[in-house]
This record gives C-alpha cells, sequence and structure tokens, in this order.
C-alpha cells in the first residue's frame, strides 16, 4: 500500500524493485517504430533544422548591440531587425511539419500496438477470460496503450530534441566564452543526481497508479453493466459497491496527488540549480565586461545569457527526461505483459483442411482438468504475468519440467490410436496420472464414447457431471488435459482453426447478444446471407413472428446483452443464429431450457429437421429432447458411467433409471 503520511514515506516503501530498462525491452519497443524509420529520419532532420535556427537570434542581438546601434548602421539594423522576423516564420512552418510527422509516428506505431494486443486477445483461449476481469484487459488495452503513445509521440522526440538543442548550444557557448560555459555546467551534478533519485520513486508510483487505476476499471466494469446492476440492485447493495468504488477512486487520487507533488517539488529544486546557474554566469560575466583589458563586450553577455537559457531548458528537460521515460516504459510493460502469455489454443503449423465434414467426434481417453495449464504455461489469467522481453518459450518448458522433478503435473508421452488402428498426425498427447491430483479436480476421466454422422447424442447427468465440459472441446475451446477428440478420425489439435469454426455451431446456456440489432445478431454466424435466408431461420426459430410484431422488426436494438428482451426470446434468436450459420455439427447446450411448452415443441419439431443428416450433441433436461436421440451419454463426476438408447438404458437399471424416476417421469405424469 501507499502511505499517507506524505511523499517521502512512499521512498521507503518496501515494494518490489520494478524490472529493469533492458536493451531488450528497448529493442522490442523499435520493433514497433521500425516501419516508420524513413518518417524518423526526416524528423531528425527537422529537429536539427530547429536547433540551428533557434541559435541564430542570439547572434542576432549581440551584432544588434556591439555594431549596428553604435556605428549607427540603419541598414544593418533593418537587416537584423527581418532576420528577428523571418526566422520565427521558418521555425514555426518547420515545427508544424515536425508535429505532423511526429503524429504519423506515434499514432502509427501505437495502432500498430493496440491491434497486435487486440489480436492476440482475441487468440486467448476460454480459459484466459475465465482468469482475468473485463476490466483489467480493457486498461491494458486502453489506459496503457495510451500511456506507450505517450512515450513514442512525446517522450522520445522531446529527448531527442532537446540533446540536439544542448549539444548545439554548448558548442556555441563554447566559441563565444568557454570559462563561462564551463562554469555554467559546474553544476550538472545538481541536476543529475535528484533526477536519478526522484526518478526511481516516480517509476514505481507509476506502475502503482496503473495497477490501481486497473481495479477502478474492474470495478466500474463488474457492476455498470445489466448483469451487474440487477444483481446490485436485487440484493441492495447499492451503498456497498460505492464505497468499493470509493476506496478505489480515492486510492487513484491520492497516488495521483502524490506524483504531481513530487513531480512539482523536483522541478522547483531544478529552477533553482538553474536560477543559481544564471545568477554566477550573470555575476562572473558582469566583471568581464567591467574589465578594463577584457574583450568580453555586453552584447557578448546578453547573447550568452539567451544561450544560457537555451542550455539550461533543455538540460533540465534531459535531466527529467529519465523520469517521464521510465514511466513511458511501465506502459510498455504492462502491454507486453498480455503479448508475453503463450497462446494455448494454437493452430497446428501445418493444420489438416478438412473442407465440409462428414461429422464423426470421437472421444479416446479423454480427461480434462479446468486448472492443468498447458505445459511450459505457469499462469492462465492476466494479472499474473510479469514477463516484459520478448518470450522465451525454451525457459518456459525449462520450469515445466523443472516441476515435474519436484512431483508436480507430470504427462506421459504416447502415440494415440483410432478405432481402426491407425495414428492420427498428432504424436503427443497428455495422460492423467491419479498421483498428481485427486480425481475429484477433473472435470472429466478417461471418457470413450463416438458419435456417427447424423447421428443425435443426448447428455444427461447430475449438474457438475462434466456435460458442459464435453461440448467445450467439440470446438476446442479447450484442448484435453489427457487423450484427444477426433473429428473424421483427426486429431482436433492438427485440424484447421477455421475449419471447426465453420463446421461447428453451438448454443450455449448463457445467450449472448450484441449491442445492436436483431438482423446484425443474426448475420454475425453469416454475413453473406440473404434476407430469405435470415427469415427462414427465424422461422425456423419460432421467433420470426415476435421479430415482425416489433415496431422496428429487425431492426430493433436489443440493448446491452440482449436483455430488452425475455430469456426465451434470446434463445431462440440464438438458436435461428446457428441455423443461419447451417453447421454440419450442432451443439446444444439446454438450448431450450428458457422456453415455454409451447416454444419448446415448436423449437423441436424445428431442430429435428435442421438436425436430419448432421451430428448433434445435446444437453437437455427435458423428456422429448432424450427420446428423439440415437444415443445417451450419461455423464456422474466426470465419468461416462452408461450409453445406450433410452429403452437399454432403461432396462439396464442404472443411474439413468434414477434419473429417469426423479426428473423425467414427473413429465409423463402431468401430461
Amino acid at each position: 500500500m501507499i502511505h499517507s503520511s506524505g511523499w517521502w514515506a512512499y521512498i521507503r516503501h518496501d515494494e518490489k524493485q520494478p524490472t529493469p530498462i533492458t536493451r531488450e525491452l528497448l529493442w522490442r519497443i523499435w520493433d514497433f517504430a521500425r516501419p516508420y524509420r524513413g518518417r524518423i529520419a526526416l524528423l531528425l532532420l527537422t529537429i536539427m533544422l530547429i536547433s540551428g535556427l533557434s541559435l541564430i537570434p542570439p547572434l542576432l542581438f549581440r551584432d544588434l548591440i556591439d555594431v549596428a546601434i553604435p556605428n549607427a548602421d540603419y541598414g544593418r539594423l533593418n537587416l537584423l531587425a527581418l532576420g528577428m522576423i523571418i526566422i520565427p516564420l521558418l521555425n514555426g512552418a518547420i515545427g508544424v511539419f515536425q508535429r505532423r510527422l511526429n503524429a504519423e509516428i506515434g499514432e502509427g506505431a501505437i495502432y500498430d500496438l493496440r491491434r497486435a494486443l487486440f489480436t492476440h486477445l482475441q487468440r486467448m483461449s476460454l480459459r484466459f477470460y475465465t482468469k482475468t476481469r473485463t476490466g483489467e484487459v480493457m486498461s491494458r488495452l486502453n489506459s496503457d496503450v495510451v500511456g506507450a503513445q505517450q512515450a513514442v509521440s512525446g517522450t522520445i522526440p522531446d529527448i531527442t530534441s532537446n540533446l540536439v538543442s544542448f549539444v548545439a548550444t554548448f558548442a556555441i557557448m563554447m566559441a563565444l566564452e568557454w570559462r563561462l560555459t564551463l562554469l555554467a555546467l559546474a553544476l550538472l551534478p545538481l541536476f543529475i543526481l535528484p533526477a536519478r533519485y526522484i526518478g526511481r520513486i516516480l517509476r514505481r508510483i507509476r506502475r502503482r497508479s496503473m495497477e490501481l487505476n486497473a481495479e477502478m476499471n474492474a470495478t466500474m466494469n463488474e457492476t455498470l453493466n445489466v448483469g451487474g446492476a440487477l444483481l446490485v440492485k436485487l440484493f441492495g447493495r447499492e451503498q456497498r459497491e460505492i464505497d468499493r468504488f470509493s476506496r478505489d477512486a480515492a486510492e487513484v487520487r491520492d497516488i495521483g496527488v502524490q506524483s504531481a507533488v513530487i513531480g512539482r517539488w523536483f522541478f522547483v529544486m531544478l529552477s533553482i540549480v538553474g536560477a543559481v546557474g544564471t545568477a554566477v554566469v550573470y555575476w562572473v560575466g558582469g566583471y568581464l565586461v567591467l574589465s578594463p583589458d577584457s574583450a568580453f563586450t555586453i552584447g557578448t553577455i546578453v547573447a550568452f545569457g539567451s544561450y544560457l537559457a537555451q542550455l539550461y531548458g533543455p538540460l533540465m528537460s534531459l535531466t527529467n527526461a529519465p523520469v517521464e521515460f521510465v514511466q513511458s516504459i511501465v506502459s510498455f510493460e504492462r502491454v507486453f505483459e498480455v503479448l508475453d502469455i503463450p497462446i494455448e489454443i494454437e493452430e497446428a503449423p501445418n493444420p489438416v483442411v478438412l473442407g465440409m465434414v462428414n461429422g464423426r467426434i470421437q472421444f479416446h481417453n479423454v480427461s480434462f482438468d479446468y486448472e492443468a495449464l498447458p505445459e511450459g504455461q505457469e499462469k492462465a489469467g492476466l494479472t499474473d504475468v510479469a514477463r516484459f522481453g520478448r518470450s522465451n518459450f525454451a525457459s518456459h518448458l525449462k520450469r515445466g519440467k523443472k516441476r515435474e522433478a519436484d512431483g508436480g503435473p507430470r504427462t506421459e508421452d504416447r502415440r494415440p490410436r483410432m478405432e481402426d488402428g491407425e495414428s492420427p498426425p498428432s504424436s503427443v498427447v497428455r495422460r492423467p496420472s491419479s498421483d498428481v491430483r485427486p480425481p475429484s479436480s477433473w472435470a472429466l476421466q478417461d471418457v470413450n464414447f463416438t458419435i456417427e454422422p447424423g447421428q443425435l447424442a443426448a447428455l444427461v447427468g447430475p449438474s457438475g457431471a462434466g456435460k458442459t465440459t464435453i461440448t467445450y472441446l467439440i470446438p476446442r475451446l479447450y484442448d484435453p488435459t489427457g487423450g484427444f477428440v477426433s473429428l473424421d478420425g483427426h486429431d482436433l489439435k492438427t485440424v484447421a482453426l477455421g475449419d471447426l469454426s465453420n463446421n461447428i455451431g453451438m448454443v450455449t446456456q448463457e445467450t449472448y447478444l450484441f449491442y445492436d440489432t436483431i438482423l446484425a445478431n443474426l448475420l454475425y454466424a453469416r454475413p453473406e446471407a440473404t434476407e430469405a435466408q435470415v427469415v427462414a431461420a427465424a422461422k425456423a426459430a419460432n421467433i420470426h413472428d415476435f421479430i415482425m410484431g416489433l415496431p422496428d422488426g429487425y431492426d430493433t436494438v436489443v440493448g446491452e446483452r440482449g436483455y430488452r428482451l425475455s430469456g426465451g426470446e434470446r434463445q431462440r434468436i440464438a438458436i435461428a443464429r446457428v441455423i443461419l450459420k447451417d453447421p454440419r455439427i450442432l451443439v446444444l447446450d439446454e438450448a431450450t431450457a428458457h422456453l415455454d411448452s409451447l416454444s419448446e415443441a415448436l423449437i423441436q419439431e424445428a431442430l429435428q429437421r435442421v438436425m436430419e443428416g448432421r451430428t448433434s450433441l445435446v444437453i437437455a433436461h427435458r423428456l422429448s429432447t432424450i427420446l428423439a436421440a440415437d444415443k445417451i451419454l450419461v455423464m456422474e463426476n466426470g465419468r461416462l458411467v452408461e450409453q445406450g438408447s433410452h429403452v437399454e438404458l432403461l432396462a439396464h437399471g442404472g443411474l439413468y433409471t434414477t434419473l429417469y424416476e426423479t426428473q423425467f417421469r414427473p413429465e409423463v405424469t402431468a401430461v
């Protein structure tokens, strides 16, 4: 925590020292600026031109005082006055061009960074989003990228400009009077020492400020949406959330005040040092002018004083530059934290392109643990990651092997076999071992089943039996911890991800709709669909008549997450969306859970037509769905305990019979 007893207390803060700025980190930042190196070279040229032009006015003043006025040279006086006007005009014109170049470089590089970040986030597995708060992701994508933009378009160009100006001014001052120049530079240590000391403090404050802002953003994201607001109101926790947000906002406020105060004290110290240096130079220069045998003129001391301001200004900025630079680098570090998270669900180097699939799904000794990460990956969430250089996957693998040696999760390499005895392209799978973790931690354990093309399979079982987990593995939202899943005889890990997406349609338990029109939400499944195809899909899902009854029809905006519609209406739109996609494989996770009896009957009739000729896997708690299934898969505690037809399972007298008696028979009795 940051202490409130003043900014000096923060110096004693025992927080872990931030990662140093390494050459590797700087090269990685340069990678985003490399495409703009032509503009960067032109920018450097404009900086040198502006710095050179800025050195001329003091010389004009010296000539005016020492030559033009004492000699009553009107022509020289006119030229000097004209020069004093032309130089600022040239400087201004070049400055506008420089600003444009600077903006193009900064905005372009940040566009590339933001796009790379968003692309990487799109490729993250579902596990990443279950482990990371949305507000934290938004903070990295917005606030941290803006901070990085300041480094590219502000801090770095300013450092370059001040460096060129300082060197040029120093050179001309040495030519005018080397003794006074060295005297002016004698105070240089007084600039450097405070900068190095306070820079470390401000960098820690900057990182902590970003963390607190991310925390505040997370609070807002959790509560300022329909679902969060509904939960808060139902439990009457408005004041609790206000207090929580106030606490977060207060911490952001306090650290902002501390940063401002420290920065201002730093500027005051530098200003005092600069004022002392200026006074000493004028004092010594005055003695030189008054000395009868000195060639040091009044014009020279006036020019020297002007140059002194141009020397100390860039010098103060350069002294403060490390402070600003390290604060900006923190933004890059936080962005690179995200970019360095390994992609869990990655496409094979040479994926198998299936095109239109037949739809034969097989689970081969599949086991799955939500807490088990791929080998070499230590954390799934965002806030636990702290890798600032380039990703070193070799080190991740090395750490993973060390965990195995220490008794951590182990893997067993083996060649998976298909039913026909042929080996799939993937040769390495992970098997669970009972001595690694307790069996209760596995969501699935050694699950084996086959769904033939065109079959309808129903998943039944108590809550938490692993039914939804099975549906997540088919579209490869997760990869099995052990065993493998195959489609048409190919391990899913070897199949092109685009093929999986194109061939699999899924309706999940919780329907998500974008804040857009009904038409836009339907077209998300198939952007090129015609109006007739959209209407046909809506009719098949029994939602067309409802949509046409709305004032704006298909152009009706559904609101945040579709909350302007009822649960059943959202579900039917989701079903219409997957029907419009026209996949070869359908996965329905309690797709009729929110429907009334009449809507369910209509949907079941429509789904039977849609499922014809397709492989379908349905999680259902209603007898009508199960009776229509070709195969019933009965799950319990992550294991497939029974499979067969309704009649076969009833005759077996196992778990399915119990479920039928307690859950499904009442439906028959009610009818």
